[in-house]
């Protein structure tokens, strides 16, 4: 194996994903070489930075940015392509994500942003986090696998497609429909990921305004949900987090070993 680094990490998750830089909810932020043993985890904390150094791994991995990455709403401009893709206006769907991202941008305001990179720089351990690249790769085995239900077959078959894929079928959560009926007619399905975080109320209104019958989240609000519920104009099925998160992250970390690291995982990571 020849030598690696973080950047090379970062660059094989990009390529996965089909891209040619790295997303704005991604970042290095201790850059390391000569690696060869990373532990790998969907939420890594400040102590888990130290248990990466009792494990004596060369970098550690995260799915989820740390706050250092105030720029993180940045990323939701990807929710805008998603939704113009299907047809919706542009200025619609931009009014769509503003509440969605005030909310992130008043959270940064609050946010001890240094609190765990500042651990990571202390410790010297090689950091960084891979997201959009993992969930955006994540979005296109999910799409690819409800591709073929028809308008007319039941949500139910969108879940039963979704358990074609082994990190859903086998997590101790399955998907649900979260909004709508399990019995009623799919119509047009879209998988709505890889864009930072979920679209809430707002979003899913806008597909179901523009003729989606049934909208993918990996995970949604209890308020947002029961006002879905309340105005019954399509379906939602949540997959879950964890789940969701993983049908882009285990391929990635197989390819990792394929090339000759190892690999830890924890924090939902096998």
């Amino acid at each position: 194996m020849n030598t690696v680094s973080t950047q090379d990490l970062m660059d094989w998750a990009v390529a996965l994903a089909g891209q040619s830089t790295m997303p704005a909810d991604s970042a290095i932020y201790i850059p390391g070489q000569n690696i060869k043993k990373v532990l790998f985890g969907i939420d890594v904390h400040a102590s888990d930075l130290l248990l990466g150094q009792k494990l004596g791994v060369d970098a550690v991995i995260a799915h989820h940015p740390a706050d250092a990455l105030v720029n993180f709403p940045k990323i939701f401009e990807r929710h805008v392509d998603l939704m113009t893709s299907q047809g919706i206006p542009e200025d619609r769907a931009r009014r769509a994500i503003e509440p969605m991202t005030e909310r992130w941008r008043d959270r940064f305001q609050s946010a001890n942003y240094d609190h765990v990179v500042s651990v990571a720089r202390l410790l010297e351990m090689p950091f960084l986090n891979i997201h959009n690249p993992l969930d955006e790769y994540g979005r296109q085995r999910m799409a690819q696998a409800v591709s073929l239900i028809r308008p007319e077959q039941p949500v139910a078959d969108v879940i039963g497609a979704l358990m074609t894929l082994d990190e859903i079928r086998s997590a101790p959560i399955h998907p649900v429909v979260a909004v709508g009926t399990a019995s009623a007619p799919a119509g047009r399905v879209m998988v709505v990921h890889g864009a930072g975080t979920n679209g809430g109320y707002e979003i899913a209104k806008e597909y179901f305004r523009q003729g989606i019958g049934t909208v993918v989240y990996i995970h949604l609000a209890t308020d947002a949900k029961l006002r879905l519920r309340k105005e019954a104009e399509g379906n939602v099925v949540v997959v879950g987090h964890l789940p969701g998160d993983l049908v882009g992250i285990q391929p990635f970390v197989d390819l990792l070993r394929e090339k000759g690291l190892e690999v830890i995982g924890f924090s939902g990571v096998s």
